[in-house]
């Protein structure tokens, strides 16, 4: 049975107080929200109705007689144990506008997801009261979050306005928003008008810089005019030539940094083609001016095409390996977030996990930041963002991947690995490895070789032509990013276009492709060899002997080298599903292509150290203002 509280006077006389403000002095950290940005995402990820029935919106959750909402989810949860490890606030307030009769308590967890009540309180009969349950920031050193839940018996209850606060430490500092897009108008204006629709996220940052570098431009769509007639003088609106997403990002940062140190804006990076939640801005901003040293803030990737799946929740690289988005041990990774574990308790980041960096998708840099360590590398785009946690890193800057806060990005393992950019994947992972590692070369060189092995075999000709091209580029030394990387860009492209390979067709063309039906007979992979090496080996005797099935199709998730090179030609499903890709063995290729791998690779291991050091020595110019000022064409 519910208690009546003996304060019911004192929660009455909260209801004049101003509604969606917070007391002067305390920070918003994160508000509550019951429902997504959108109908294509789980609301499930913001609230849960445990039992009976509720009807739940943005901002408000209606309860039915005999129902239980919990926001024990991932946007629901205040992530303590980051608050702890991260930040001096010793307690968070979780308040609340209610009407009618329920309970609403603040519950806590502990490293290993077992619960306790940290604060409670009835109401009866209320008509918009103000609840305000505190909860210390304690005992989450190693893993915990808090989170409310809302419970009705025989009465109904309205919850809204549900905010999280802290007292403020500090004022936060101004806070640019940098969006990067090239010819992704649709989704770059979805992006922007998210950013509309939300004015209470939107004052938390100063305003949005939308560095336009595509040959379509937004500003020729009438859709434009609307959206920044309702971002007002919010906007700010750049043209450029493409450098990137390094050169696009970059530009932000640029402009948020120009004349003296207290004139600066922290910058929060921002691709162009996610579906926003626009409270990441409040979370980022607000954690970020917590922080008790300079930290770069991140946000998480949840996956687009399946939105209920976290990307990755901590990951760092293995430099010399060429190898980023790994997970941090204990990460969650390709997690169902709406799933349950053994136990039947919600799949939640309970245990805290540091980052080594975090991606671009949603980044907070402060300005502090830049000032120290630089700008980003001129790469064009691929590992900028690594290189550059990594260079934090080496300042003693550390990188905090902030769960609850995260934006919706296309799906990684739904992108074809034999595209252009794989180029600036290995040849800016080289570049990054020669500044950050002792580069003797000789990991490095092992694994290029295995990798060009294994493309050779896969008939993969126009992915071993790009990785030798990566090789050579890097080898020529820093002057390769002299022009932004735009020249490479470009060459990389038209290096690609002559291995047929590597263009992906609509199904409706197989016929144009296959003599008859029995080509494309589906034939999946046996499994992983137990002696790979000596599997490799057969393979390539065989290929040379002419040995091989004449045709098959082979559906994207066994494409694996073992299984596609067991064929003479192989019609492969393409990783988006959208289309195939067809591989046909070459022999004269084949021979062309290992000979000049095999001379990339020597040169690599003998000259490769000299030529980091070249990288090292120039890195204080690359990184540069001036050299960025150059690149814009602008008189800094």
């Amino acid at each position: 049975m519910l208690r009546t509280p003996d304060d019911t006077e004192t929660l009455a006389d909260r209801a004049a107080e101003p509604r969606g403000q917070d007391a002067p002095g305390r920070l918003l950290v994160q508000r509550g929200l019951f429902f997504g940005p959108s109908a294509l995402v789980p609301e499930d990820l913001y609230s849960k109705v445990e039992c009976g029935a509720a009807r739940r919106t943005r901002r408000t959750v209606e309860l039915s007689p005999a129902t239980r909402v919990t926001t024990n989810t991932y946007f629901g949860r205040f992530h303590a144990t980051y608050w702890q490890r991260w930040t001096a606030i010793p307690e968070v307030e979780a308040s609340a506008t209610v009407t009618g009769t329920g309970r609403v308590r603040l519950y806590a967890s502990d490293t290993n997801k077992v619960w306790r009540i940290v604060d409670a309180q009835d109401v009866e009969n209320a008509d918009g009261w103000v609840v305000r349950l505190v909860g210390k920031i304690d005992r989450f050193v190693d893993g915990g979050g808090m989170w409310l839940e809302f419970t009705t018996e025989r009465g109904e209850l309205t919850v809204t306005d549900v905010r999280w606060s802290v007292a403020a430490p500090r004022t936060p500092a101004p806070t640019v928003v940098g969006i990067c897009t090239f010819n992704r108008v649709e989704d770059c204006l979805n992006t922007m008008q998210a950013l509309a629709d939300d004015p209470e996220a939107l004052t938390t940052v100063e305003h949005v810089q939308v560095v336009d570098q595509g040959t379509d431009p937004l500003e020729s769509r009438t859709r434009f005019a609307e959206v920044s007639a309702a971002l007002g003088g919010k906007l700010r609106y750049v043209r450029q030539p493409n450098l990137g997403g390094a050169g696009g990002f970059t530009r932000t940062i640029f402009d948020a940094t120009r004349g003296p140190a207290e004139e600066h804006r922290d910058v929060l990076l921002m691709d162009d083609d996610v579906l926003l939640e626009p409270e990441i801005l409040v979370r980022l901003t607000a954690f970020a001016a917590c922080t008790t040293h300079p930290t770069i803030v991140g946000g998480q990737m949840l996956n687009l095409l399946h939105p209920a799946y976290l990307h990755i929740a901590a990951e760092y690289a293995d430099i010399e390996t060429l190898r980023a988005g790994l997970p941090i041990p204990g990460a969650l990774k390709e997690a169902n977030l709406l799933g349950t574990d053994k136990q039947g308790r919600p799949i939640v980041q309970e245990r805290r996990v540091d980052t080594a960096y975090n991606g671009w998708w949603a980044c907070l840099i402060p300005a502090e930041i830049v000032r120290r360590i630089g700008y980003p590398l001129p790469m064009f785009f691929q590992w900028d963002d690594v290189e550059y946690g990594y260079r934090a890193r080496a300042h003693g800057i550390p990188t905090v991947a902030l769960p609850g806060a995260a934006v919706w990005h296309a799906d990684f393992g739904w992108k074809d690995w034999d595209e252009w950019h794989r180029y600036f994947n290995m040849r800016n992972a080289l570049i990054t490895a020669a500044l950050h590692t002792p580069f003797t070369g000789h990991r490095t060189v092992k694994e290029l070789a295995t990798l060009l092995g294994h493309y050779l075999v896969a008939m993969h000709y126009g992915l071993a032509a790009t990785l030798i091209k990566a090789v050579e580029d890097f080898l020529e030394g820093p002057k390769s990013m002299n022009d932004g990387s735009v020249a490479a860009a470009a060459e990389i492209r038209k290096i690609r276009s002559a291995y047929p390979e590597t263009v992906t067709h609509a199904m409706a063309e197989l016929p144009e492709h296959t003599r008859d039906f029995r080509d494309t007979e589906v034939v999946r992979d046996r499994g992983t060899p137990g002696m790979p090496r000596a599997t490799w080996a057969k393979r390539v005797a065989y290929q040379l002997a002419g040995i091989g099935r004449d045709s098959a199709f082979v559906p994207a998730g066994d494409a694996h080298w073992w299984h596609v090179s067991l064929f003479k030609r192989a019609i492969v499903t393409d990783m988006s599903e959208m289309g195939f890709r067809v591989r046909e063995r070459d022999a004269a290729k084949t021979k062309d292509l290992a000979a000049r791998g095999l001379k990339a690779l020597k040169r690599l291991y003998k000259e490769g150290p000299a030529v980091a050091q070249r990288y090292r020595e120039a890195a204080g110019e690359l990184m540069s203002r001036g050299n960025w000022a150059r690149l814009y064409g602008l008189d800094d």
